[in-house]
Parts: C-alpha cells; sequence; structure tokens
C-alpha cells in the first residue's frame, strides 16, 4: 500500500477577531479522501460566535479545551442549547444545524471527525452557511428571498445583507446570547473525562468507549469513537478493527511513539506523535503506540457504530485462543517456547505499563 500514513497538522481555513476554522487537506493526507474521512477543528476566542451552519457530512464532535455553547437543531425539531466544556463528544447526524459559541476567557476548541461518503468533495467537509457573507440567501434574488419569508425589499436587504462577516464573527459583549438548558444534554453529548471507563489498568490506561449505548445518535452518525488516555512509558497492545473499520486518531495531548504494519507483514508506518497530530489506520492493519515519559491521550472515531477490535498481546489477544498445537507448528519452535510465549501477558490486556 504505498500511501502517505504520517501524521498531519490541520491548516487554517478562514478566520476573523472572532476565532478560526482548521482543516486536515486530503492533498496533505491521502488517507483522507481514501477512506471517505473528514477532519476539522474550530478555535473560538472570548465572545467568538461560529454562525449557523449545516454540513454535507455526518461528524462526531470532541470538545478539546474550554467551556462553550452549542445550539443544535435536529430536522424537524426544537433548537437544543448545550452547556458543552472540555471532553465533551456531540454526535451530529445528518442535517443539523449548529452554532458554537465561546463566551469565557480560554479558547474553545472543538474537533471534528467525520465521514465524508455523500461529501461534494471526498475527505472534506463542506458547510453552507445561513447567515454571512457567504451565507445562502446571498444567492437568491430580492424576489425570492422576500417571497420566502414574507417579508419587504428593505428587510430582506438588511437581513441578507448587513452581516458582512462569514463564518466567524465576534458579539459585542453586552449581547445577550441563549443560556444553555441542563436538560438539553440528555442523549446529545457525553463527557468522555467524567463517564464510566470501559477500560482501566492501572499503570497502563484507560479508555471510553463511545457507542449506542451510552449515545445512541453515534447509530445515525454511523460511526463509533473513544478516548485513550495511556500512562507514561505504557503500551498500546497490537490491534486491529476486525469489522473492516477504519481507525482515525487525533493526538489530544502528550506525545509517542507508533508503529503501523500491514500486508504481508510490512511495517507501512513508524513516527513519533505528539499533541495536534491526526493519522488515520487503514483496514485490518494493525497499530501499536508506546507513550513518553508525560503520557499519551487520544481520541478516535471508528468507521462503524460499536466497533470489534482483536487485539495481538494479552490475556485476551488471539493467541490465547489458538491451540499450543498450531501456535508451536506455526512459529516452528519447540513445546517449551510455545509454553514460555503462552505463560505471557496472562494478567494484562490493551496496555502493559512499563517493565519495572
Amino acid at each position: 500500500m504505498d500511501i502517505d500514513l504520517s501524521p498531519k497538522l490541520a491548516q487554517k481555513v478562514y478566520g476573523g477577531a472572532g476565532g478560526s476554522y482548521h482543516a486536515w487537506c486530503p492533498n496533505d493526507l491521502p488517507m483522507l479522501k481514501q477512506g471517505n474521512i473528514g477532519a476539522g477543528k474550530l478555535f473560538l476566542e472570548k465572545n467568538g460566535l461560529a454562525l449557523p451552519r449545516y454540513s454535507d457530512s455526518a461528524k462526531v464532535a470532541y470538545v478539546l479545551q474550554g467551556n462553550g455553547v452549542a445550539g443544535i437543531v435536529l430536522p424537524e425539531k426544537e433548537e437544543k442549547v448545550l452547556a458543552i466544556k472540555t471532553g465533551d463528544a456531540i454526535a451530529l447526524p445528518f442535517g443539523v444545524v449548529t452554532w458554537w459559541y465561546n463566551k469565557e476567557d480560554t479558547e474553545l476548541q472543538i474537533l471534528f471527525l467525520g465521514d465524508t461518503q455523500t461529501a461534494h468533495k471526498p475527505g472534506s467537509f463542506t458547510d453552507f452557511f445561513l447567515t454571512g457573507s457567504n451565507g445562502i440567501f446571498t444567492g437568491f434574488s430580492m424576489e425570492f428571498v422576500c417571497r420566502a419569508w414574507d417579508v419587504d425589499e428593505s428587510t430582506a436587504k438588511a437581513l441578507v445583507g448587513n452581516q458582512k462577516d462569514n463564518g466567524i464573527i465576534k458579539v459585542d459583549a453586552n449581547a445577550k446570547m441563549p443560556e444553555p438548558n441542563k436538560d438539553h444534554r440528555n442523549g446529545m453529548a457525553l463527557n468522555c473525562l467524567d463517564a464510566p471507563l470501559d477500560v482501566d489498568i492501572k499503570g497502563g490506561g484507560r479508555v471510553v468507549v463511545l457507542n449506542t449505548k451510552n449515545l445512541p445518535l453515534v447509530g445515525e452518525v454511523g460511526l463509533g469513537a473513544d478516548l485513550v488516555r495511556l500512562d507514561g512509558n505504557a503500551m498500546c497492545s497490537p490491534g486491529f478493527s476486525c469489522d473492516s473499520a477504519l481507525q482515525v486518531t487525533y493526538i489530544v495531548r502528550g506525545s509517542g511513539r507508533a508503529q503501523i504494519v500491514g500486508v504481508d507483514g510490512k511495517r507501512v508506518l513508524e513516527t513519533t506523535v505528539k499533541a495536534g497530530n491526526l493519522f488515520i489506520v487503514p483496514r485490518f492493519f494493525v497499530v501499536s503506540k508506546i507513550s513518553d515519559n508525560d503520557g499519551l491521550e487520544w481520541f478516535s472515531i471508528i468507521t462503524t457504530p460499536n466497533p470489534i477490535f482483536t487485539h495481538m498481546a494479552g490475556r485476551t489477544s488471539v493467541w490465547k485462543a489458538l491451540s499450543p498445537e498450531v501456535l508451536q507448528a506455526s512459529f516452528n519452535v519447540t513445546p517449551e517456547v510455545e509454553k514460555t510465549f503462552r505463560s505471557k501477558r496472562m494478567n494484562s490486556e490493551i496496555f502493559f505499563a512499563p517493565s519495572k
């Protein structure tokens, strides 16, 4: 597989006083286009507002930093106004209209990962803005706007033309914005830092898996996700998605080393990963990571809502399930070597703490 799998950083697409939007380009990260995956990051300064928009792709949003407010309108439903904070994951199915607002001093950072199979450009999200200088109604004639909204021409011109900025604006500090409704979070968002752990290995790491059980909307999005926190110098077991899914991984914080092995035992990637990097593991390829001293944290989407992984080391690995005779013959080793191999990692799985 001759394709560049090396991690990449996002590049700025647009922005202004209120913040900026960055995205990963399929030309720089070819697996985005090949895997029909889109990825972007929204940065909002204090009083920054990401104008209402909808997208050509279903997504999962993950709050990397800060606190803010999200407005979400599902098709033919009322607006949900959510308080969002670091660690929140939000499923955004097709057709949702969203806006995002930051009223705090700390910059609000939100990661978007999603499926671009139905997108205008494979590997890229295209947003359609409801307002602003590139809003949809700037393209309609005044006659159509007046008829659609039942307003006179002067009102229509003000609605369509007064907002000179596009995408992201800075709201006046004294402007009143919608207040979040705590009930609106139910079923809409899951905080991965507060949620019950699906895996917790002392000295190794922890995992929270996002699926249809704890956030049913991911079923509509068609994606699963997880947040993995690997302790210092720990290892994540080599493994692969056994249901033909791609793994799209964003490094939230920390650093470490990653290796990916593909067809015919060929190592297709050996690299250092750090905060801000995005990389994609092709279908059925085996990936493993070892963190540096300060640990490694990543957020991933998997292109199926309820992913299944096969691990190649540890108590639950496929090696433990295979019969001794098959292992001995396959490895071409003595029974003693096979017995030694099988006896290792009997009390550890998925994450391996560093040797003492």
